[in-house]
């Protein structure tokens, strides 16, 4: 016998169809459970003030306030404390899985105070440290007082728990 007569005498036979059957609900399976699991993963949640990087930078003490609303936008509300203050409030929040609940992972109150001609006097960058507001620019905790009682009903207005 030939060795192209053997090539020949070669027969492949089909797949039974069991067999492919078998293949095909693996593979569904297999893409079934990615589409599961793509779906539960984590996501995160960024609500009110989105501060741009560098702004902070591009603010110097006796900055006029027009220059200030150019620069970082509207503030998020406006108080008046011996001057004028705006604040830009924002909340950063995440969950682990699509259907848990939300969990606040970081609290900020970019405050800039105006001194009576409407110039940067001091800028400050509150979040929570410990349970406590603390300005993360000067490194200090605010002591009581028209300031401290302004931010801490902001603070627990966007906590949820």
């Amino acid at each position: 016998m030939t060795e192209t007569s053997q090539r020949r005498s070669r027969v492949c036979f089909p797949r039974r169809p069991a067999a492919r059957w078998r293949g095909i609900r693996a593979v569904a399976a297999v893409a079934l459970l990615c589409a599961a699991l793509g779906g539960c993963t984590g996501e995160q949640f960024q609500k009110g003030y989105i501060l741009p990087p560098g702004a902070l930078e591009q603010i110097p003490i006796g900055a006029s306030q027009d220059q200030v609303l150019i620069v970082m936008g509207t503030p998020s509300t406006v108080a008046t404390l011996n001057g004028e203050v705006f604040y830009y409030i924002s909340q950063r929040a995440e969950r682990p899985v699509a259907f848990m609940n939300q969990k606040v992972v970081d609290q900020r109150v970019i405050a800039i105070y105006f001194d009576k001609n409407r110039q940067v006097q001091r800028l400050a960058n509150y979040g929570l440290q410990d349970g406590r507001i603390f300005d993360f620019i000067s490194r200090t905790t605010p002591t009581s007082g028209q300031e401290l009682s302004y931010l801490t009903p902001l603070f627990k207005l966007l906590s949820f728990n």
